[in-house]
This record gives C-alpha cells, structure tokens and sequence, in this order.
C-alpha cells in the first residue's frame, strides 16, 4: 500500500506526520499549517483513495495504514499526530516505532470507536449508494450547529466508495484500548466538547490510559474541532511540541516539570541553594530529564527499576519518596509489593525487609484506613 503524501517546511526541521479524518485529505490541516511548518518540517499523508492516494484494491487495518505511513518516514526521531482515524494510525505508529515517537497528537479520536455493527453498516450503505449519502449525517457530526466548513465537505466528492467502506470496516474492528500503556510518547489528547463521534469519554480512555497523557477540551467544537476552532487547537499543539522542537538548553526546565510530576509533594529539592545547587543541576538535567523524559520506558516502568535499585543500595532516606512516586506512576499497592518481594530474592532479605517497613509506613501515611 503506497500512500500520496506531501511534505512543507524547512528541510533542516524535525520531522511531524500528520494523518486525517475518514472522509477528508491532507488538506484537513490547512488551518495548522502555517503555524506548524515555520519550526516543523510536516508530513501529511491522504487515506487509500482519499485525495491523491489510490484507491484500495483489498481490505486492509489501522495496523497495514501504520505500516504504510512509517514506509514514509525516513529512520528518524519524529512527532505524530491525526484527527479521528487519522489518530488512531498516529496512536499505533507510537506502539509499533516506540523508541522514535517522541510526541504524540491525538484529536478527536479515539483507542476503540465503538461496537463494528454501524461502522460495518455504513460501509454496506456507501458501497450500494456512494459517499454522497453520508454528507447530511456528516455535516452534524463535523461541526456545531450553524458553522460553514463546505471547504470540508466538498472533499467528501472525491472520495472513492469501496475505499471509504474499507476504512469504516478496519475503524470497525480497531481496539488498541489494552495497548495504550505501550505508548512511550509524550502525548496530548484533544477533544471537542461537543463531538458526537469521539465523545468526551473516549478521550478521557486514552489520556487515562496513556502514561503521562494531558487532555485538552476545545468548547464549542465538534468532530472537526481543528477546523472549527482552528486557534485553539493551533495553540494547543505547538505548545505541546515546543519541548521536543526546542528543548531547554541543557534540559533543566524539562527536568524540573518531570522531577515534580513524578515526586510531587515529596519534592524537596526545587529550592536548593549554595553549596548543593550544582549538584541539584546535575541531577535535574542528567536524570530527571536525560533518563526519566526517555521513550523507551514508561514511568511506571521506571519506577520499578528504581525502586529496586535503591532496596539494593540500601538508599532508604530515598526509597519512602519514590513509593509515593511509583503510586503517582500508576503502580498499584499490589505491584509494589511484588516489585519489593522480588528485591528479597536479589537484594536480600534484610534489604528487602527494611525496604518493606519504610513502604508499609508510607502507605499508611497516605490511607491510614488501610493499615
């Protein structure tokens, strides 16, 4: 499968794919575009016969449109992003190229979009009678009552039909919802406030269920909300990508914003001064950034391995901060302690011990009910 796709911006840029909407082109971008080529250098990619892509000659997946964009992508570092189908491609390039996904955009979109019987429906309804039969039911699902997006709606009318049925049949049977811990990239979820198609609850699924994910809601905006509300969604995305395209000079802001996501209140370092501040720069940028910000382990994944490195060293004046760390990371109180039982049988039972009796009284701290 070989897809039409464009790149703008300059060429010395970092490198940001972007993927529509079922129904639309690369063209669905156009109000980002201007904004995001001045630092990005930005690949948009049309769906099988979609645009200038080739109609489909057999049916195909959201995994086999991964496949297809990553054939793309030169073997570099990028950021990935799309709008309804066109991010959930971008969520299931972020878990088949984990280590080169550094930011993930997902937009009105979703990690299951519902049961397969009206997306294998409406497949049946455009084969028989052509796309044109959708554009009534679509208009009410892009946009909010009374917004003009024609421009949008006309692309309808170059769409072929067998290739928008395949679409619908691989949205149909799309569900990565059991995957979304796999995703090592900083991600921003966007959600229309008012879209009927990826409602509010599904963008909730993936930013709970994508390590370290923030949600965005756009008011008044429906499906389309990049269209409708163009500034919006504009703002929000180049502020999530302004890290990766210009990281702090010697990562101390991105540290500082790790370091106090993971530790929180147990944070006590942020203020020093005099005589351990250097100090303090060097772990912020070295491994509050340099290793904790990494995309090849998610946090909970980190907090594992941190936790057992300390039981090892005997670190226990750290170990209590970095319980309270891996419960913020999404370890449960049942993973901990099979995190500290396994220290028994490679640290040490005396280690492991004591590091038991330091967690038991951080729990407690945290829930006295459960003591």
């Amino acid at each position: 499968m070989k897809l039409h796709h464009r790149v703008d911006g300059p060429a010395d840029a970092p490198l940001l794919v972007l993927g529509p909407a079922l129904g639309t082109t690369m063209e669905i971008w156009q109000p980002q575009l201007p904004a995001l080529t001045d630092a990005w250098r930005v690949l948009r990619y049309d769906l099988p016969g979609h645009g200038g892509s080739s109609p489909a000659s057999a049916g195909f997946t959201i995994d086999d449109l991964a496949k297809a964009v990553l054939d793309l992508v030169e073997d570099e570092r990028f950021a990935a992003g799309g709008i309804s189908i066109g991010g959930a491609i971008a969520t299931m390039i972020a878990v088949r190229a984990r280590r080169r996904v550094g930011r993930l955009v997902l937009c009105c979109t979703s990690a299951t979009f519902g049961e397969p019987g009206p997306w294998l429906g409406r497949a049946a309804l455009v084969r028989g009678k052509g796309v044109g039969v959708l554009v009534p039911t679509l208009k009410t699902r892009w946009f909010t009552p009374g917004f003009d997006g024609r421009w949008v709606m006309d692309l309808l009318a170059g769409v072929d039909a067998k290739s928008y049925a395949a679409c619908c049949e691989a949205v149909a049977a799309f569900d990565l919802t059991s995957r979304l811990e796999e995703v090592a990239a900083a991600t921003l979820v966007i959600a229309g406030a008012q879209d009927p198609a990826t409602p509010l609850d599904q963008a909730l699924t993936l930013a709970g269920g994508i390590p370290g994910a923030s949600l965005t809601v756009v008011p008044r905006a429906a499906h389309l909300a990049n269209v409708e509300r163009p500034e919006a969604v504009t703002a929000a995305i180049l502020g999530h990508l302004v890290d990766e395209r210009r990281p702090a000079p010697d990562g101390r802001a991105a540290g500082l914003r790790t370091r106090r996501e993971v530790l929180g209140e147990a944070d006590q370092a942020t203020a020093t001064t005099g005589f351990t501040r250097d100090f303090e720069e060097l772990v912020t940028r070295y491994a509050w950034d340099g290793i904790w910000n990494r995309p090849g382990l998610d946090r909970r994944t980190r907090s594992c391995v941190t936790l057992t490195a300390l039981v090892a060293q005997g670190r226990l004046d750290e170990l209590a901060a970095h319980v309270r760390a891996a419960l913020r990371n999404g370890l449960t109180r049942d993973e901990l302690e099979e995190v500290l039982l396994q220290t028994a049988v490679y640290c040490g039972v005396p280690a492991a011990g004591a590091a038991f009796a330091v967690a038991a009284r951080t729990l407690a701290d945290i829930d006295p009910e459960r003591r």
